[in-house]
């Protein structure tokens, strides 16, 4: 932002050579104590790691944690996925630099099943969030979730919460109460399938999408999973729209789940 004295027409004779040359002051990039979660990491050049994370206040962000492969480095015991951070990074690139992450506790850790869920959860993040989007709300989600599936919640109920609320977050969720050929509300009794793009119609015969009951539409708008035919139709209507929002990249964790039946 131009000072008062910037805007003023002043005499070439009258402005001092160093005020010519000056330019603003750099923003201070730097971003400390951010609460955020490791979402994965890849090795960088011999000492270091790039490391995807899920920030509450920046979204998703990359950063360079220098040195973090050393055997002595205080990151290399820190940066753990599903335990959760306070973040120290700076930069204005897309890729930031790691200053400082400090392990913060006050969660249990997740296992077996739970622990490839989490996993899950992860690679949905990183496949479906753009890096640098604000969602504080999902972030919530996110710890949530993960706490959660740590205390032996269902993992496809909990599961099927955390897809619909990334795909609400993201702008893709379209309302599944409704119904776009009727303009009403959707009826329980009738079948229905879900446009990826419009949302719920009445299925018909020629239909090769997933058709579900408009009782199972409802109850996930209400986020009632008890159910088991809610519980079932559901998985497979999610895994249709994720598909599609991922333009058919696979789900490496998914599969994974899939072949244990966990998903």
């Amino acid at each position: 932002m131009p000072s008062t004295d910037d805007l003023i027409d002043t005499p070439e004779q009258a402005v001092p050579a160093t005020a010519k040359r000056s330019r603003p002051p750099v923003r201070d990039t730097r971003v400390t104590g951010q609460p955020g979660f490791v979402l994965h990491s890849y090795p960088y050049k011999e000492t270091s790691l790039i490391v995807d994370m899920f920030t509450r206040d920046f979204g998703r962000v990359g950063v360079v944690a220098k040195g973090a492969k050393r055997p002595l480095s205080k990151l290399r015991g820190v940066l753990q996925t599903f335990q959760p951070l306070s973040l120290s990074f700076s930069g204005k690139s897309e890729l930031r630099t790691l200053i400082d992450a400090e392990w913060v506790g006050g969660m249990l850790p997740l296992e077996r099943t739970a622990l490839l869920c989490g996993f899950y959860l992860n690679e949905l993040l990183v496949k479906l969030l753009a890096r640098d989007d604000k969602h504080p709300a999902l972030f919530d989600h996110y710890v949530s979730t993960l706490n959660q599936l740590a205390h032996g919640e269902p993992p496809p109920i909990v599961l099927r919460k955390f897809e619909r609320a990334l795909l609400k977050e993201t702008g893709v969720a379209a309302d599944l109460g409704r119904c776009t050929t009727t303009r009403g509300p959707v009826d329980p009794a009738c079948d229905y399938v879900v446009d990826p793009e419009k949302g719920a119609r009445e299925a018909l015969p020629a239909d090769v999408w997933p058709v579900v009951s408009g009782k199972t539409l409802l109850d996930m708008e209400g986020e009632d999973y008890s159910d088991p035919a809610t519980q079932a139709q559901s998985k497979q209507l999610m895994r249709f729209l994720l598909a599609h929002h991922l333009n058919g990249a696979p789900l490496n964790t998914r599969q994974i789940l899939i072949d244990l039946s966990q998903l």
